[in-house]
């Protein structure tokens, strides 16, 4: 029991830290979703991204602190990844849309219910943002089109807000 007194004090140490840490970062987000006046479903999609990515960070500290070497966890998570990869190499961008959607929340300068202009070569758009998701921006037509962008290419077009 005392040779493992070390790795347990780190364990109960990382499994605090864990719930203030959450705290913290969810308070960040709730306050900045505030400022820039994102609905309340749009900061908790974000809130759930940053909760999974902070409990891969949990299990990844825990297993070091417990004596498994990184180069073993890179190994395994590698073969995961490997057998994730081809089974959605199809939707390899949906890390992206997620990134984008990220993106999005923080940095845009538009938000739900603007009126935009997507100047894109082939079909410009203008349209009212009815929706930023964590994979999607809902966004409708004068004519009452409901369009569906993913986020990561929504970011790759030109946007003008139209102010009114």
């Amino acid at each position: 029991m005392k040779e493992y007194l070390p790795q347990i004090i780190a364990s109960a140490i990382v499994i605090v830290l864990l719930p203030i840490s959450r705290y913290i970062s969810f308070n960040i987000i709730r306050k900045s979703g505030t400022i820039i006046q994102m609905p309340e479903n749009r900061i908790l999609q974000v809130r759930q991204v940053v909760s999974i990515l902070l409990n891969i960070l949990f299990l990844f500290t825990i297993a070091i602190i417990w004596g498994v070497q990184p180069d073993n966890i890179l190994l395994g998570l590698s073969s995961v990844f490997a057998v994730i990869g081809v089974a959605f190499f199809a939707q390899w961008s949906l890390l992206s849309n997620i990134t984008a959607g990220i993106i999005m929340f923080f940095s845009a300068p538009f938000r739900v219910g603007d009126r935009i202009h997507l100047l894109d070569k082939d079909i410009p758009i203008i349209a009212v943002i009815e929706n930023i998701q964590t994979f999607y921006t809902h966004i409708r037509t004068d004519e009452g089109e409901l369009i569906v962008i993913p986020n990561s290419l929504f970011l790759q077009k030109i946007v003008s807000v139209i102010k009114n």
